[in-house]
């Protein structure tokens, strides 16, 4: 299962804003990047649509793996992973969050990914 739709974060405006002007939390698999939400960024019907959540984003490049099917599989482990841990956190509805996995990122275990992933949204303040 992925994010709900209230929870994922979609859209170059919205992605460029994260790169630009976000916090960066940096691991060796992955970088987390947390910055206050702007919800005239969002298109039209995600605007509309009342978050009760941090929204957040995976971005994996090919640099990760060439083949798409391991890097869509990347992709919803940590939705799914992130709609599980901050699905009930309220008090981030205001933020935005993305993910970015580096290029050593390890495409065989999931575990080290998940736990770094925890790490950084504790450090980021958005885990307890």
């Amino acid at each position: 299962m992925v994010l709900p739709a209230s929870m994922r974060l979609r859209g170059n405006r919205c992605f460029d804003r994260l790169h630009r002007s976000g916090i960066r939390f940096h691991g060796p698999l992955m970088v987390l990047r947390v910055v206050k939400a702007k919800p005239g960024l969002l298109k039209s019907p995600q605007r509309h649509a009342k978050s009760t959540a941090c929204r957040c984003g995976v971005q994996i490049s090919s640099k990760v793996s060439k083949k798409a099917v391991i890097r869509n599989r990347l992709r919803r482990l940590l939705h799914d992973h992130l709609r599980i841990r901050l699905e009930g956190a309220s008090e981030h509805a205001n933020q935005w969050a993305l993910i970015s996995l580096k290029p050593t990122s390890s495409t065989t275990q999931h575990s080290p990914l998940l736990e770094e992933c925890d790490r950084l949204l504790r450090e980021a303040g958005l885990l307890r």
